[in-house]
């Protein structure tokens, strides 16, 4: 029901007014209209201010906040990350916290403690260097804590592997495999 409808029936019991008429009419069609833009508005403020619910310009208004934009191609993946990044507290720093943040910022890393104040940083299920590598390494280090020493592991194709997957020489060339394409045929 408009605005406008509800004015008219609000009204309608008063006896009062001519609801019909030209100018009373037109009257309440107007305040209603301007009623319902204002409802529409309100319902996307209300959609766009919370975090879980917001899909456009909210989410823009909220990865502003941060230095760097969380990798992501969705406003759902958007959303998610900037909410692992605000999670992040005093208390965020235990290894499955951090571990917890970068997955919701969007970056497919693993962090594992090697020994006192180090990490190794992998990135499970990916061969090589992966794709946009020094924006997920700016992300990673800006999580975690500036004192800590951080080793990346990036994952190859190992001679083992190789003689295991391929039987001969011919077999890869069969493949026009570049070398690069051959040290990352992990799969």
């Amino acid at each position: 029901m408009s605005y406008g409808q509800y004015l008219r029936e609000l009204l309608l019991p008063l006896g009062v007014y001519d609801l019909d008429a030209p100018f009373n009419g037109g009257e309440l069609d107007a305040a209603g209209q301007a009623l319902d833009q204002m409802e529409s508005q309100l319902e996307e403020v209300d959609r766009e201010a919370n975090l879980s619910t917001a899909q456009d310009w909210g989410l823009e208004q909220v990865a502003r906040l941060f230095t760097r934009r969380p990798v992501a191609d969705s406003p759902q993946e958007l959303a998610q990350a900037l909410a692992a990044l605000l999670r992040i507290g005093g208390d965020s720093f235990t290894l499955s916290a951090i571990n917890d943040t970068i997955a919701g910022c969007g970056v497919p890393a693993r962090v594992e403690e090697t020994g006192v104040e180090r990490v190794r940083v992998t990135f499970p299920g990916i061969a090589g260097i992966p794709p946009s590598f020094e924006e997920r390494k700016k992300i990673i280090e800006e999580i975690l804590p500036a004192h800590v020493e951080i080793e990346y592991w990036f994952w190859y194709l190992t001679w083992a592997e190789l003689e295991e997957k391929f039987s001969c020489w011919q077999d890869i060339e069969d493949r026009d495999l570049t070398w690069e394409g051959l040290e990352t045929c992990v799969d």
